[in-house]
């Protein structure tokens, strides 16, 4: 029998000492939830530094061979009851100042074992060998893949020192700064103000998105001037680090060790000031400490926790709410069930997986499917976790959840946005999520679950010469406008804004209990999405002239899932987005069998094929596109927003921008007349892959110009020909790219809610509520309950499953 140590150094060339640059997985294991803290703990493979659970590194040996594993099993420590509850000082978690949380502390035990016998020796031990030595000690002391991506991506930056500082030029210009009494001094605005320490000029702050804060003056007296540096009043103490001070050119809060001098200046005693006001890291820590517990969470409520297969909970990152709630609603669907769970084992995934299966969507997607829908991780957590001791779960403990780490970090890789721990619009998210699986299962559609959401949507157009045009495009989610003219309690909206009136003339507030807000049926929007639109500056191509022409929509196809997305962020006066404060009376049973499209209708004449000519390009509205430029977005974005929603206002064509960003065709060109002009180039190369010209210019037309998504339409399409290449305003037949999407009866069942608190989707809280196993179910990260009053009239998104005839 082979001594342990001479088996470990005739495994020497399997062993690797990890570089610098190594990314090494030690916190979770790459194809399962499991850590150094389950009962079988972590096995680190020494060559290829990818962590395996004790069910899981069995089959790593068998594809790689690499027989070396650092083991490390992590048990509690002891730790006093009286243990005080220190207040986070920074907004981070697991670094000091940050969130603490009184975590559990634990020690870590190490050995190295060897496979297939799993022969175990101890670590540390002087007879190991040097190299063996050396790679541990590396793996030890390099930050985990995981936890570096964590930090990087939690940490808000500490202050820095501003560059602007130490040689401020300041104004005297006599101005002397009350101790109170403050207002801007160029509105009425009394709060959120800045003092600009080169002029000693006060002013307010930047406007919210909702239109709240400020008028923007301070900044735009920055612009004017470019004096950098201003200090928020109502922040100042005696403590003058925990003044609040902005540095425009750094567009940063910095640190400024002349302050009590720059203050002086301007005649402030600091000493005698009082605080007032949060500064902008305190205001941001306080929303993240405190949600708005109100209806969505269902705060107040005793919500009966619930543990088992299928409710298992996700642990937020860092904003990751966005995350955990669209895929609680993903995967309570059928089709990602079956993909991903039922139909495909951990062991088939990972076999199939690249070398590195942390970055392969397909082996994440089965991990996060196990993960949510098995049992395995969805445990009453110990009770008492802030007690080590403890060892008994209660049925009344929450559940610890699972964290999506390695599904962000795949799912993120090609959007730089959802890398970042900021909060993201959960459409977006949804609808980048979808064409990302829609990537990986290209070729391959009978396999592919994000078919289950997807549908045809058909608009036809009537000119006033009485001809027809007919348009169709595909879609994963059915967008709707909320028409509040639409309100059912219209009597008590406006004895409501009487009220309102009543106490702002008499300096009062109205109290959240007596704020009423708009009640529109959902059926109200579904009928907005359906009724006729008038299209100004309509080239006809039967007239060869420009004229009005009325616009209706209808679907093609009815999807597996219909997800519904309610347009509540619009914009008001001053182009101001602001978030709609409507209840949207949503039915458990809905039809749409009456928003078929019926196609090309006997009687009816086709508008004729246009030449592609100047004339007949899709023109979009100039004021429309500039406001939105203004706002940040390109031009090229705006003008493909302004045309796809006929020029009907800066609105529409904002909500379009909000739903559209992630397409995969956004910055593909403006199709003119009708036909997408096909580069040159982009034909050249698929010619040059064997594809035949006729095939290759199609399928860049049907893709927006995409060459990834060109050559998966090739493929998906085997029976194309050029021949059936016609525009739309000549065919009456579905599209081919519409061919073989699911389809049935118009009738659905509500199965998934999820829900936004905010006043905007890039800030604020997502929270999901499932219709599980006969009752509704709420989701809130890592929370998960039998829910008492789901919020079905406050949804940002619904999700609807198709009833079977």
């Amino acid at each position: 029998m082979v001594e342990p140590l001479d088996l470990l150094r005739s495994n020497l060339s399997r062993v690797r000492i990890p570089e610098p640059t190594n990314r090494i997985y030690k916190q979770e294991c790459c194809v399962s939830f499991d850590t150094p803290r389950s009962e079988g703990g972590l096995f680190i493979d020494m060559n290829t530094f990818l962590a395996f659970g004790k069910d899981y590194v069995g089959w790593n040996y068998e594809k790689t061979g690499n027989p070396v594993y650092l083991h490390i099993k992590q048990t509690k420590k002891l730790a006093p009851e009286d243990r005080p509850s220190k207040k986070p000082t920074l907004l981070a978690i697991g670094i000091d100042g940050g969130f603490d949380n009184n975590e559990i502390e634990y020690e870590d035990a190490y050995s190295i074992v060897i496979l297939p016998g799993y022969v175990t020796l101890p670590f540390p031990s002087v007879e190991l060998p040097e190299k063996v030595r050396l790679a541990v000690d590396a793996i030890l002391r390099a930050e985990g893949a995981e936890r570096k991506e964590q930090v990087a991506a939690w940490t808000a930056d500490k202050k820095q020192v501003s560059a602007y500082a130490m040689n401020l030029q300041q104004i005297d210009n006599g101005i002397i700064i009350p101790p109170s009494g403050w207002k801007c001094a160029k509105c009425d605005k009394t709060e959120n103000l800045w003092l600009n320490l080169t002029d000693g000029m006060i002013l307010c702050g930047r406007r919210n998105w909702d239109g709240s804060g400020g008028n923007n003056h301070a900044i735009e007296h920055y612009k004017e001037t470019r004096y950098p540096l201003a200090v928020k009043l109502g922040t100042i103490t005696a403590d003058l680090e925990g003044a609040d001070v902005f540095s425009y050119p750094e567009d940063d809060s910095v640190l400024d060790p002349l302050l009590a001098q720059h203050l002086a200046f301007f005649g402030i005693d600091f000493s005698s000031l009082q605080k007032t006001e949060m500064t902008t890291a305190e205001r941001e820590l306080d929303q993240n400490t405190n949600f708005d517990w109100n209806r969505i969470q269902e705060s107040g409520q005793e919500v009966e926790p619930i543990c088992g297969p299928g409710y298992t909970g996700l642990v937020n990152l860092g904003n990751s709410c966005y995350l955990a709630a669209t895929m609680q609603a993903v995967f309570s669907t059928h089709s990602f069930y079956s993909r991903y769970y039922k139909n495909q084992n951990l062991k088939t995934a990972f076999e199939v997986a690249p070398a590195d299966p942390t970055v392969d969507l397909n082996m994440q997607l089965t991990k996060l499917g196990h993960g949510l829908l098995s049992g395995k991780y969805s445990v009453p957590a110990v009770e008492g976790k802030d007690n080590a001791n403890a060892t008994t779960p209660t049925a009344s403990a929450k559940q610890e959840g699972i964290p999506p780490r390695m599904f962000k970090a795949v799912i993120a890789a090609s959007h730089p946005e959802f890398s970042t721990m900021r909060q993201q619009d959960a459409l977006e998210f949804f609808l980048h999520f979808l064409d990302q699986v829609e990537r990986v299962n290209s070729g391959k559609p009978e396999v592919d679950p994000a078919r289950c959401f997807k549908f045809g949507i058909e608009d036809r157009i009537s000119c006033s010469s009485g001809k027809v045009a007919y348009n169709r495009r595909l879609d994963y989610i059915l967008s709707l406008n909320i028409p509040l003219h639409e309100a059912t309690n219209k009597g008590e909206l406006e004895a409501f804004q009487k009220l309102k009136a009543e106490k702002t003339s008499e300096g009062k507030e109205v109290s959240a209990d007596e704020i009423v807000r708009p009640r529109v049926p959902l059926e109200a929007c579904l009928a907005s999405f359906s009724s006729p639109e008038e299209i100004h500056d309509f080239y006809s191509t039967a007239l060869k002239a420009k004229t009005t022409a009325i616009k209706t929509a209808g679907l093609t196809s009815f999807p597996d899932y219909l997800v519904l997305h309610m347009r509540k962020f619009v914009m008001e006066a001053g182009w101001v987005p602001k978030k709609l404060d409507v209840y949207i009376d949503v039915p458990d049973i809905i039809d749409i069998s009456h928003m078929r499209s019926k196609g090309l209708q006997p009687g009816e004449e086709l508008l004729p094929e246009g030449e592609e000519v100047e004339s007949n390009k899709p023109v979009a509205n100039e004021d429309i596109v500039s406001q939105l430029v203004s706002m940040g977005f390109s031009e090229l974005h705006c003008q493909k927003a302004a045309i796809n929603t006929s020029n009907s206002g800066v609105e529409e064509a904002m909500n379009w921008l909000l739903s559209h960003m992630d397409d995969p065709d956004i910055d593909a060109p403006i199709s003119q007349g009708g036909h997408t002009v096909v580069d040159q180039s982009q034909l050249d190369m698929l010619i040059s892959f064997g594809f035949q010209e006729e095939i290759a210019r199609k399928a860049l037309k049907a893709s927006g110009g995409d060459i990834e998504k060109a050559t998966d339409w090739i493929f998906n399409n085997p029976d194309a020909s050029a021949s059936s290449d016609m525009d739309a305003t000549t065919s009456n037949t579905v599209p081919t790219a519409d061919a073989g999407l699911p389809d049935g009866a118009g009738r659905y069942r509500l199965i998934g809610i999820v829900s936004h608190i905010g006043t905007s989707t890039q800030c604020g809280h997502y929270v999901a509520h499932i219709f599980k196993d006969g009752r509704w179910v709420i989701f809130n990260d890592d929370k998960v309950g039998a829910s008492i009053n789901p919020p079905k009239d406050m949804g940002y998104l619904y999700f609807f499953e198709r009833l079977s005839n």
